[in-house]
């Protein structure tokens, strides 16, 4: 059911005293002095109405799972004492204990061997902050039947025992964990609302039937109110017939871990275009960014065809990406969250190519922002403050050559779900009534952006978030 209302005392396109009524679900009218009509009456007292945010790129169930995890890396642990005595203070849900964002600062390279030096009395695993690896102990390994699992991602020793490290094999660990169905949405879907996130594209590749499922019946439901875009929808069988819910580029994933295949990606590619949609390809680093280029000087693309992450590009790439009119969804938020360990990692000659954003605009070159979550800060407002100030957690400027103003920020943040870095949503009449109402001016928001000014969200036309 979609709302009526009117908004008055707000300030819209940076004109201040502009009242806006929606009828329906959509905007029917932006002006001063509207008469009264149906509906609520709700007073912006001269804060900004803008369209609500969109985050292009995010993991819901992740993000859900997270909420329920022990945190295994900074800023909550920094030091195998730390991570000991977490694990040792889990809940455990089935006997076992799930842990999140784990990185080597706090203990290593770990694996079975060295998680069991922290905790071996229960099953624990752990996510690498990647999201793209898990570390599983013995007690883990002989309670999922590790040792005769099949499967490329399963790391082992030279004996051909599992080491208990597991990358990219998030099917498989389903299959061999108890099960416990997909979490529900409900908590993250007022979370987003209350940072202002109307619209949300979950990354996720290859969803199952049951997390397909699950997504949908979540925005049928209302625990997820925000509208909802999918990547890693099947390319066949879809059926995703909901209100809010559509299905977008495939998602295609470059592991870090292995050279991709230039003729299966190749392939892959041909079929996702002949079915009718765009790609959404995962690049993490230049090696694979460098093999989605060679592929694509052969294959082509299509309108609709993007770079999820682009995380590593070295300025002599943007021509390409250019040319090839690809879009890229990016996380500048890893600049905030990350800062300091790319810093100290990562080889300095990569630093400047780090989460480019300025150079990508400049280079004519759409872009798009987005979370991660819960691998990257979930809050826009963070994402927004990162793009423009690129200063990690000590405050030090990492990139300074990709800051990109916080109304450039913005807007990269307000572009619809189906064509990130286009032009951004405005708020006039005949468009859905999905608004973030500030409790200041957009001028004050964008000196110092905070999800604190978020006062109240509308997701067609009805309120979904009031502080």
């Amino acid at each position: 059911m979609t709302g009526d209302c009117v908004v008055r005392n707000a300030e819209v396109d940076g004109r201040p005293g502009v009242d806006v009524r929606v009828v329906g679900g959509r905007v029917a009218q932006v002006g001063p002095n509207l008469p009264r009509g149906p509906g609520n009456s709700i007073d912006a007292r001269g804060g900004a109405v803008l369209p609500g945010l969109v985050d292009h790129h995010l993991h819901l169930h992740a993000m859900a799972a997270s909420r329920a995890s022990v945190r295994c890396g900074p800023p909550d642990v920094c030091g195998p004492e730390g991570l000991e005595r977490a694990l040792a203070e889990a809940v455990s849900e089935h006997g076992w204990v799930r842990g999140v964002g784990y990185v080597e600062t706090v203990a290593g390279e770990l694996d079975a061997a060295g998680l069991d030096r922290l905790h071996s009395r229960r099953p624990v695993r752990i996510q690498h902050r990647s999201g793209a690896m898990w570390i599983l102990n013995s007690a883990a390994i002989r309670a999922a039947g590790l040792d005769s699992a099949v499967h490329p991602g399963v790391e082992r020793d030279s004996n051909g025992r599992p080491t208990g490290r597991v990358v990219r094999a998030d099917d498989l660990l389903r299959a061999l964990l108890p099960a416990t169905g997909p979490p529900p949405l409900d908590a993250v879907g007022a979370e987003l609302a209350r940072l202002g996130v109307t619209a949300v594209t979950d990354a996720t590749p290859d969803l199952s039937t049951g997390s397909l499922k699950a997504l949908v019946d979540a925005t049928r439901s209302g625990d997820l109110p925000q509208r909802l875009q999918l990547l890693g929808a099947p390319l066949t069988d879809i059926d995703v017939h909901a209100d809010r819910v559509t299905v977008g580029p495939y998602k295609i994933v470059l592991a870090d871990s292995e050279v991709p295949d230039l003729d299966r990606l190749a392939d892959t590619i041909r079929r996702v275009h002949a079915g009718g949609r765009a790609f959404a390809v995962h690049s993490v680093s230049r090696e694979s960014l460098a093999v989605l280029l060679a592929v694509l000087a052969d294959v082509g693309c299509v309108p609709g065809d993007r770079i999820e992450h682009a995380s590593v590009v070295p300025a002599e790439a943007v021509a390409d990406l250019r040319r090839h009119g690809l879009t890229v969804v990016t996380q500048p938020g890893f600049v905030a969250d990350r800062g300091e360990d790319y810093r100290a990692r990562v080889d300095a000659r990569d630093h400047a190519d780090l989460y480019r954003c300025r150079t990508l605009l400049d280079g004519g070159v759409p872009v798009a922002l987005s979370s991660d979550a819960p691998y990257g800060p979930l809050d826009p407002w963070v994402v927004i403050r990162a793009a423009a100030t690129r200063t990690t957690e000590s405050g030090a400027v990492f990139g300074e050559g990709e800051r990109i103003d916080a109304a450039a920020a913005l807007a990269a943040c307000l572009a619809p779900p189906d064509r990130p870095g286009g032009p951004p949503r405005r708020v006039r009449p005949g468009v859905v009534a999905d608004l973030v109402i500030l409790d200041v001016p957009l001028r004050v928001m964008l000196d110092a952006p905070d999800s604190a000014a978020v006062g109240t969200v509308l997701i067609d036309g009805r309120v979904v978030y009031a502080r």
